[in-house]
């Protein structure tokens, strides 16, 4: 069975994962340049088999029909670039309740330079718009210039340092 696609672009399949992702997944979650930017604490993907959990986890998040961690395939070379993702920010101490959004993006450096991340955080973007959300706010670690500038090209909102989300103090964007 074929993956379910969530949206598409001019370039761009964004689908559920697919089985036969996991080698793709391995190898863009085992790089250092590419784990260096996520979450509190970064490390790389240590495994194969982790690869594989991952991909369940992240197609049971997509049951869900608004938010994701999905695939981004590009159309000619069916080639999975990376992911995007559409999730709840984990709830702040100071403000639980709040129901805020963020989009984000992970891809492997051979797809690094040709706007991919941009185009499908934009789908993203579009993909939460329509479904009622009315904020969507990114998260970057201070020093990612790549992550910075795809913000800038979506037309973010800079709000400036926060330790709100994640245990880490981040740049933060809302659109």
């Amino acid at each position: 069975m074929d993956p379910k696609v969530v949206f598409e672009t001019d370039r761009l399949l964004v689908r559920d994962w697919a089985e036969g992702d996991g080698d793709r997944v391995f190898d863009i979650y085992r790089r250092w340049e590419v784990a260096r930017w996520l979450g509190a604490d970064p490390r790389v993907m240590a495994d194969r088999d982790t690869a594989g959990r991952a991909i369940e986890r992240w197609n049971e998040r997509n049951k869900d029909a608004v938010f994701g961690v999905w695939a981004v395939e590009e159309k000619l070379s069916g080639v999975v670039a990376g992911t995007v993702l559409l999730v709840p920010l984990p709830e702040p101490a100071d403000s639980p309740g709040a129901g805020e959004v963020e989009v984000g993006w992970h891809f492997h450096p051979d797809a690094w330079g040709r706007g991919l991340a941009t185009e499908s955080a934009r789908g993203a973007i579009r993909h939460g718009l329509r479904s009622g959300i009315g904020e969507i706010y990114a998260v970057v670690r201070p020093g990612n210039i790549a992550s910075l500038a795809v913000c800038g090209r979506l037309g973010m909102r800079p709000l400036g340092l926060t330790s709100r989300w994640y245990g880490a103090e981040l740049e933060s964007f809302v659109i």
